[in-house]
């Protein structure tokens, strides 16, 4: 059935060029199906920092939901490229759903763990 994502643009009106780059970053979450049944992406344009600035930063989050629909939030990716803050959400979605499938795989195979 695949991932499903809602969009929520805050500031400006968004675009196609965007919506197609967070489809396309939102397949490489597609190995976590099992573990994730979707997520929310805000992208939210927000002032330039100096008065004399004219170019504006975006702030994009992104939460991911499981199949018990747990809400799990990931950290604010900010830039003045949109493009750029999008893969960098999805970049830190992958990297913590790979270590904690990585963490689960580990506890499961009976390896004694060295936390405590």
């Amino acid at each position: 059935m695949g991932l499903g994502m809602q969009i929520v643009y805050l500031g400006f009106a968004g675009s196609s060029a965007l919506e197609a780059e967070a489809g396309i970053q939102l397949l490489r979450l597609e190995r976590f199906s099992g573990v994730l049944s979707g997520c929310h992406l805000a992208i939210e344009k927000l002032h330039a920092l100096q008065p004399g600035d004219s170019q504006p930063m975006y702030d994009v989050r992104l939460d991911l939901v499981s199949t018990s629909r747990e809400l799990a939030p990931l950290g604010h990716c900010e830039g003045d490229d949109p493009v750029a803050a999008i893969r960098a959400a999805f970049d830190a979605a992958e990297r913590q759903l790979g270590s904690a499938a990585s963490s689960s795989a580990f506890s499961r195979s009976g390896a004694a763990r060295r936390d405590h």
